[in-house]
């Protein structure tokens, strides 16, 4: 469905989103995964959890730059991002990220991925799986003024009684694990602000609990349909996602996340 068509008014607000597509597979540390062995120079200690010394962290998603689109954003002179996280319970929080971006070519002897912890939380860890990743374009759901929001409300109802299409579960945000575009909420947005320079961070990666959601089978690829694949097995919060922001003009890419609705 052409949704410009329908709503031209949300035109500047149209975003590339890369869904991951998990599946579950046999990834290489030279492959990009959801789960699978990371590609960690030996040289490099690998990566605890603040709040658990000697607790390792286990690989979350590695995306080599070669296997998603130019929109994917990755700093200059990195060709490798990757994703870990703490897998036992905080306090506080469901996970302890960490995002690393790193060059390929210079990792050398590879480091083998340590297991996780046994006393990992229930669905924290991602079953190892293969990425198919897929661009589709998306538009603002909960980001969407109130204002354009409230004129755009009849039309929005008036497509859905014809067509059974509903603006925020099959027009808006695609489900499932993605890089770039829109987060995704569930409710108000709640986007971290970059600690250095005060201005409003870009979403990275989604991290869901599941590919899809019983009233968001639009967003299936055709060759998808009536197949059930085997994803990455995460529970996040039940079944809810964490998401990974950074800013984009400081030095590092400080990041900050947002987990649960």
């Amino acid at each position: 469905m052409n949704v410009e068509a329908l709503f031209p008014e949300l035109a500047p607000f149209r975003r590339e989103t890369v869904r991951l597509h998990p599946r579950s597979g046999r990834p290489t540390c030279r492959d990009s995964s959801v789960g699978g062995p990371l590609l960690w120079p030996a040289r490099e200690p690998w990566p605890e959890c603040p709040e658990h010394p000697g607790s390792p962290m286990v690989a979350v998603v590695q995306i080599f730059r070669a296997d998603v689109p130019d929109t994917v954003s990755f700093p200059e002179g990195r060709d490798l991002l990757q994703v870990l996280w703490c897998p036992r319970r905080h306090a506080s929080q469901w996970v302890v990220p960490l995002v690393h971006w790193r060059s390929a070519a210079e990792v050398g002897e590879v480091r083998q991925t340590p297991p996780a912890p046994a006393d990992a939380g229930y669905g924290r860890v991602p079953r190892p799986c293969v990425v198919h990743p897929e661009t589709v374009t998306e538009y603002a759901s909960w980001d969407l003024p109130d204002e354009l929001w409230d004129a755009l409300d009849a039309r929005f109802e008036q497509v859905e009684a014809e067509t059974g299409w509903h603006y925020q579960d099959h027009l808006s945000t695609a489900p499932g694990t993605k890089l770039g575009g829109y987060p995704g909420w569930s409710q108000e947005p709640r986007w971290p602000v970059c600690p250095l320079c005060s201005t409003p961070m870009d979403h990275l990666l989604t991290v869901d609990s599941t590919e899809e959601h019983d009233n968001r089978q639009a967003w299936t690829p055709v060759e998808d349909r009536d197949v059930r694949w085997e994803g990455a097995d995460l529970s996040l919060g039940g079944l809810d996602s964490v998401r990974l922001f950074e800013c984009r003009t400081c030095p590092g890419r400080p990041f900050a996340h947002r987990y649960g609705a």
